[in-house]
């Protein structure tokens, strides 16, 4: 915690919540009364992580830095940039505005967001709620699922044009040159235009993705990487490599059948994770690559059931905290506010299955 206190000192990252703000700005005091399981709870979680127990420098920041997580709980951030903030109280007193302050303009956000992200606050206060969670026996620690979904971007079809420049070699295979290798959008040039299923409609859009455990389907991972055929399966197992950085416990991944890959399957058994993967029909188009021992484990068929939670999460993040349509371009951009949005679905999962206090 005290590196990462100085990694945003480095950078310039002059946030704080708790404690009284100065005249023009906001405050945020701790309240005993809000010490429960309460919505209250997670602006205090933020403000606590970013900040710890420094003295007020920028209020603005601050409550930029709130919104953003109870954005994803009640729409707080739509809220302000359509003046809903103005006269609704129920917001003011969430994120720390009291009766009289100025409203903010949307360009609050827009000055702060980058020093945000350059801060690795999204990431590492997800950490946190995930470390919270584990403290109050939450999670499995030896059963997981993974999976990803499409986070349209925003762009539009329209929008894509031939490059300048493009690649001599491309990035197909043996070398075929692909649309993404060709074409471009104007307005977000790290989108691509992709579609999850044969029924559905190709979009400009970005890939989300989670490991959830299967104990209570929270979340325990979380990233955002550019559409392609690959990016769940390297997503996968980059996110797996994380998750296993100085445990030794054996432990098992639910998956559909999109990542009855080979070397995904490979890449699992090498981080000494049992692959518990969603199998094809016996055909001769899409093989599967799980051994006899692997389909017959006991656990097999437990995970295929419990890997279902994790379309409540998706279900969540999309409709609730609104990313079924990011509204940031680039990946960077897109992957702070999944983390945001992913850290705020566990913390309202948990607010019913941790004990009152």
């Amino acid at each position: 915690m005290d590196a990462r206190k100085r990694r945003l000192s480095r950078r310039g990252i002059q946030l704080h919540f708790s404690g009284e703000a100065g005249a023009a700005g906001s405050s945020l005091t701790r309240d005993p009364a809000h010490d429960g399981r309460g919505a209250a709870r997670v602006v205090e979680k933020v403000g606590w992580f970013v900040c710890g127990d420094r003295t007020t420098v920028d209020t603005t920041g601050a409550v930029a830095a709130r919104v953003v997580v109870t954005g994803a709980v009640f729409g707080a951030e739509r809220a302000a940039a359509d003046g809903t903030d103005d006269y609704n109280l129920l917001f003011r007193w969430f994120v720390g505005l009291r009766m009289d302050d100025e409203v903010w303009d949307v360009t609050v956000f827009t000055k702060n967001r980058d020093r945000l992200i350059e801060g690795e606050i999204a990431e590492g206060f997800f950490q946190e709620v995930v470390q919270q969670a584990r403290a109050g026996a939450l999670l499995s620690d030896e059963h997981f699922t993974v999976d990803g979904t499409l986070l349209e971007a925003w762009a539009n079809r329209d929008s894509f044009k031939e490059k300048k420049d493009p690649p001599a070699k491309g990035t197909g295979r043996r070398g075929q040159k692909l649309l993404r290798d060709t074409h471009e959008s104007s307005t977000d040039p790290e989108a691509r235009i992709y579609k999850k299923s044969a029924a559905g409609m190709a979009k400009p859009s970005y890939l989300g993705h989670v490991v959830t455990e299967n104990r209570n389907g929270l979340i325990v991972q979380a990233s955002v990487t550019q559409s392609g055929q690959k990016a769940e399966k390297e997503a996968g197992l980059k996110m797996m490599t994380k998750l296993l950085r100085g445990k030794a416990t054996r432990m098992t991944l639910g998956a559909d059948k999109g990542y009855q890959n080979e070397d995904f399957i490979a890449g699992l058994r090498g981080l000494k994770v049992s692959p518990h993967v969603a199998e094809y029909e016996p055909n001769d188009k899409w093989p599967n690559w799980l051994t006899a021992e692997e389909r017959q484990h006991p656990g097999y068929e437990i995970s295929l059931r419990k890997r279902k939670l994790v379309e409540n999460v998706f279900g969540w993040i999309k409709s609730i905290a609104g990313l079924r349509q990011t509204k940031l371009r680039g990946v960077q951009r897109v992957d702070w506010a999944f983390q945001f949005a992913a850290a705020a679905c566990n913390l309202v999962r948990m607010r019913k299955l941790l004990p009152a206090v």
